[in-house]
């Protein structure tokens, strides 16, 4: 993989603008971080050479000055809305994330749940659970008409009635799980009764997508709306930073639609507004750490086509319109890309053609393309999974990995006491028999020894893949695409 970003050079620019932010205002700076603060795989995915836990690398060198708040909206909770990436739901992804800042050395400060209402049962029921484990909860409410009832909105009846969140730190970074869940309305909120409380605050954004210094359509940009469909994000030229500057700066058409009144929110809270546009809020430094475009290029274009195949696979498990595809197939036409441009795609296809059967291809980090088809004995995961790790290992492809006096009772558990009907191995089946293997077989040894260089391979199959095998592979680091088909026509499938 080609390196297309300076990772070092960004994480000492976001921290200096960062301080500059807070020097601007001379006092408490509520700092909201739009996307993933780790694990911030697309970032990684688009900018080669930036690491998913960058972000929270550069608040590391502020560990003494930096408050986490997280935020969750009462709404998630009751629908039990989930992280697609990782498969858990929001409310343990906020555990997850407490645990992680503080296992960084961060101050987690407390957990804000938004839009809380009278009858929700969840949001109670988590915030005693919080409480329980010593976390300090505080309740945000809805407001009606928000956001354009500015004068009722900036009153003791609006952000008055929220409960103030107690702070010890100057830099409060406010995080959640997922958009939507109140980060921006928790900040204003909290400007809101410092005011009252003559204390000085203030207000910034940490947004890495789009990229404001990038053209509205550079493909960096372009995957970003590619990411954000279910959202209806939609990239545009930010009109009143080209209307106050004479500059042209990329932003996303919410905060655009938003300023307004956030302007006059601020001018309200604050007697005059800090900003003159959605741009000037932000402190993002990315698009001045790109090493090499043309890295950066065609790592984003292979995101496009990622979201386009995994819009595909949603669209057919819940028998939906092809909305989301059919957004993302018109970014492919305005950046000429094609679906089989996605150098896994036609090598599985053309298997699965040969063999009438499910097919799947895995492209290695040294450009090889490793094939494998279904078997009596794996399917086409498990085999490209092990073939694809003695390629790494310079083990003989006629070598087998897996000996039968491992493989043959696994398969009697399987269909003789689980109740299964599938004799083939999984993927974590085939991972279990080969780490026994590797107790007394060198060859096997050899190729578990390899798994860390699958992270960040791309595979493709021509079948939906079920819980287990995906599951694996999002563990392993390994991107996965599939084409919109089920190996079977059966109506009940396990989620």
């Amino acid at each position: 993989m080609e390196i297309g970003f300076d990772r070092e050079k960004y994480l000492q620019m976001q921290a200096e603008h960062i301080d500059a932010r807070r020097k601007q205002f001379g006092g408490k700076l509520y700092l909201e971080f739009g996307g993933k603060l780790f694990d911030d795989l697309h970032a990684s995915r688009v900018l080669p050479g930036f690491a998913p836990d960058d972000k929270l690398v550069m608040l590391r060198r502020l560990a003494d000055e930096v408050e986490m708040v997280i935020v969750i909206s009462a709404q998630d909770l009751a629908d039990n809305k989930m992280r697609g990436d990782l498969g858990i739901g929001y409310d343990a992804d906020v555990l997850r994330l407490i645990d992680e800042f503080r296992s960084r050395g961060l101050f987690v400060g407390s957990v804000v749940i938004s839009h809380v209402t009278d009858d929700n049962k969840a949001a109670r029921a988590f915030k005693r659970k919080l409480e329980r484990q010593g976390v300090k909860v505080y309740r945000h409410f809805p407001i009606k008409g928000y956001p354009n009832d500015v004068a009722h909105i900036v009153s003791p009846e609006g952000y008055g009635r929220n409960e103030y969140i107690e702070t010890s730190r100057d830099l409060v970074v406010v995080t959640a799980p997922g958009p939507g869940s109140g980060k921006m309305a928790t900040c204003l909120s909290q400007l809101y009764h410092d005011h009252q409380r003559g204390i000085s605050s203030g207000y910034a954004k940490f947004e890495t997508f789009p990229i404001w210094n990038l053209p509205l359509d550079h493909p960096v940009n372009v995957a970003y709306e590619a990411a954000t469909v279910d959202l209806d994000d939609v990239n545009l030229i930010d009109p009143f930073h080209l209307r106050t500057y004479g500059e042209s700066c990329v932003n996303y058409n919410r905060d655009v639609e938003v300023f307004p009144v956030l302007n006059l929110l601020f001018e309200q809270i604050m007697e005059t507004s800090p900003y003159a546009s959605p741009t000037d809020m932000g402190v993002n430094m990315v698009g001045h750490c790109i090493s090499d475009d043309d890295a950066c290029v065609a790592a984003s274009r292979q995101e496009i086509l990622r979201r386009y195949y995994k819009a595909l696979a949603h669209e057919r498990r819940e028998e939906i319109e092809p909305e989301q595809s059919e957004k993302i197939a018109l970014l492919m036409g305005r950046m000429g890309i094609q679906a089989t441009d996605r150098p896994v795609v036609e090598p599985a296809l053309k298997v699965a053609k040969r063999t009438k059967g499910p097919a799947a291809a895995i492209e290695l980090p040294d450009g090889r393309i490793i094939t494998g088809k279904t078997t009596s004995l794996l399917g086409c995961c498990s085999a490209i999974l092990l073939d694809a790790l003695k390629a790494l290992a310079g083990i003989d492809d006629g070598v087998k990995l897996l000996a039968r006096e491992t493989v043959v009772p696994i398969q009697e558990v399987k269909t003789r006491h689980l109740g299964g009907r599938n004799p083939r191995l999984h993927t974590d089946e085939v991972l279990i028999a080969l780490a026994v293997g590797a107790q007394h077989d060198d060859n096997a040894r050899r190729a578990l020894a390899e798994l860390p260089k699958l992270r960040g391979c791309d595979v493709h199959s021509t079948v939906i893949l079920g819980p287990v095998d995906e599951g694996i592979f999002r563990n392993l680091g390994v991107q996965v695409t599939s084409e919109p088909a089920y190996q079977t026509k059966k109506l009940y499938r396990k989620s």
